[in-house]
């Protein structure tokens, strides 16, 4: 697996890996990160894959999980 591209956006930090015609991609804030994997051949090229991972839309869907997460661990632990 090798990263191929770490990226910030706001308070996300964003990390691609190219391991076994996927990639990978990791999106992390504090204690909590999702991951996605998308088939190499589904993506057209490197700056493609950023264009669309970096969206607003797509970001403001990942936020919205990350507060449903982090209410979760907190209902947990409370």
């Amino acid at each position: 697996m090798r990263i191929v591209k770490e990226l910030s956006q706001s308070d996300i930090r964003i990390t691609i890996f190219d391991w076994n015609e996927k990639y990978i991609i990791k999106y992390e804030i504090g204690p909590l990160e999702q991951t996605y994997k998308i088939s190499k051949w589904d993506i057209d090229s490197e700056e493609g894959l950023t264009s669309k991972i970096l969206s607003e839309e797509l970001l403001n869907e990942i936020k919205l999980r990350f507060d449903e997460m982090g209410n979760t661990l907190r209902k947990i632990f409370t």
